[in-house]
């Protein structure tokens, strides 16, 4: 069995979901039940509905899971087995206070020594009325493992101090992994977590949970200047990645990429799961930290999207938010006409389709070119009178078979030529200075452009 285990505490960010694509993919790869369980132990910092958000999410992704688990369902056994560990003396009770392990930190750091709790201090403060124990467990061995990625790791005795395992009844994040990983046969996640694991391994080994897991501790992701990735990076939360037009596979695509060149060369850039299952293995990620490149996955998306759109049905899958745009545009202008969008616009669609990177420029060049006429002049500098001059011709006739007769007309009516001419007139048709050309748009437009001069 294999787990993603995010907590309900902020928003998912690209290492939480390549962290549950990598859990995804070797879990279909092993053939393996896959499971999601919100780690909601934190209660002070758990967010309201944080958890329906990630499930939306790996929905969102295509991330098929068996079952979901709320950790904090699993209290009455994390504290069972605590008690069971005093019992049999493996765990202890603490009353050290936080003024005293304070001191002893200041201590330490002036003697130049690291800090590391000494089981003796246990009972110091016993007698203190407003010491509140906490349980700690008994640390003395050295642990060993071995990481898919990284290859085998080694921790002394003496880096382990006695750990808490419980505080104030409620576990903490170490034993309830510990206790709820006990069915895992592989865990992958952040290289962050390495120090946690010689900790759960203890724990496990007290409990006697003696579950031969195995290990894939995952490389940092930098942002674009070779710095770990914070909150600060926008392009570190998957809502941001998404509310900027980028398609779900083309994000999975590229965090499956990053640091796997060997699965590059196999599958290429564009993939979707299937695809690259056969092909897809924890041990060839790079041990080093990854760099997000924004405009690699730009491109992938740009590929990804220009190829999916050559499909009729995902096109179609288009129409909600093309209406959705184009119904929210129109309620603002006083003259409001309704642009009911249908198969009629997939030849627009498909224009647009080679010139884009995201879902939100194919929508925001639909949009252009149903702007009001006002608006349109107004971002047409140095060719206003041009511009008023088409737009009486064509109020006059806006019907022609074809685009050479359209254009020759309106020259000839005009006596306009050149940027005189096309620029307003793309400025018109369009809504943009640059872009597709006017011969290619006017074809599946032509038939529109009564609509088109009469939005106000």
């Amino acid at each position: 069995m294999l787990r993603f285990a995010p907590s309900p505490t902020g928003d998912m960010h690209t290492g939480n979901l390549r962290a549950a694509i990598f859990n995804y993919l070797m879990a279909q790869k092993l053939q393996q039940p896959f499971i999601i369980r919100i780690e909601d132990t934190d209660l002070d910092r758990n967010i309201e509905g944080k958890d329906k958000r990630i499930l939306w999410l790996l929905d969102n992704f295509h991330i098929k899971y068996d079952d979901v688990i709320y950790q904090s369902n699993n209290f009455p056994l994390h504290r069972e087995l605590a008690h069971r560990l005093l019992k049999e003396d493996k765990a202890f009770y603490c009353y050290c206070s936080k003024e005293f392990l304070e001191n002893k930190r200041e201590e330490a750091k002036r003697n130049k020594v690291a800090f590391r709790y000494d089981d003796t201090w246990a009972q110091l403060e016993k007698g203190n009325k407003t010491a509140s124990p906490i349980i700690r467990l008994r640390a003395s061995k050295n642990v060993s493992f071995y990481d898919s990625i990284r290859g085998d790791l080694h921790f002394n005795a003496n880096e382990i101090d006695s750990f808490v395992i419980m505080r104030n009844d409620i576990p903490t994040y170490n034993f309830a992994c510990s206790v709820d990983d006990r069915d895992m046969s592989y865990i992958i996640r952040g290289e962050d977590h390495i120090s946690n694991t010689p900790k759960q391994i203890l724990i496990r080994q007290a409990l006697g949970f003696y579950t031969n897991i195995r290990y894939a501790h995952l490389p940092l992701i930098l942002n674009e200047e070779n710095k770990k990735m914070s909150k600060r990076d926008k392009a570190s939360s998957v809502e941001w990645l998404l509310s900027e037009g980028l398609e779900p596979n083309a994000i999975a695509n590229y965090l499956i990429l990053l640091g796997n060149g060997k699965l590059e060369t196999q599958v290429g850039e564009l993939f979707g799961y299937e695809e690259c299952l056969s092909y897809f293995d924890v041990e060839y990620i790079s041990s080093n930290a990854a760099r997000f490149d924004y405009k690699k996955l730009l491109q992938i998306n740009r590929d990804m999207l220009r190829k999916s759109l050559q499909n009729i049905t995902y096109r179609r899958g288009f129409y909600p938010k093309l209406q959705e745009a184009i119904d929210k545009q129109l309620e603002f202008y006083s003259k409001r006409n309704r642009i009911l969008i249908n198969q009629d616009f997939d030849e627009i669609i498909l224009l647009y389709a080679n010139e884009i990177s995201s879902a939100h420029e194919l929508i925001s060049k639909f949009c252009s070119i149903f702007k009001p006429i006002s608006a349109k002049k107004e971002n047409l500098h140095g060719f206003e009178i041009e511009f008023d001059s088409i737009i009486s011709v064509f109020k006059q006739k806006s019907s022609f078979d074809n685009y050479e007769d359209m254009k020759n007309y309106i020259s000839a009516e005009t006596k306009l030529k050149g940027k005189a001419l096309f620029k307003p007139l793309r400025m018109i048709l369009s809504g943009v200075e640059h872009g597709v050309e006017l011969d290619k748009l006017y074809q599946p437009i032509k038939q529109h452009i009564p609509l088109i001069l009469a939005i106000t």
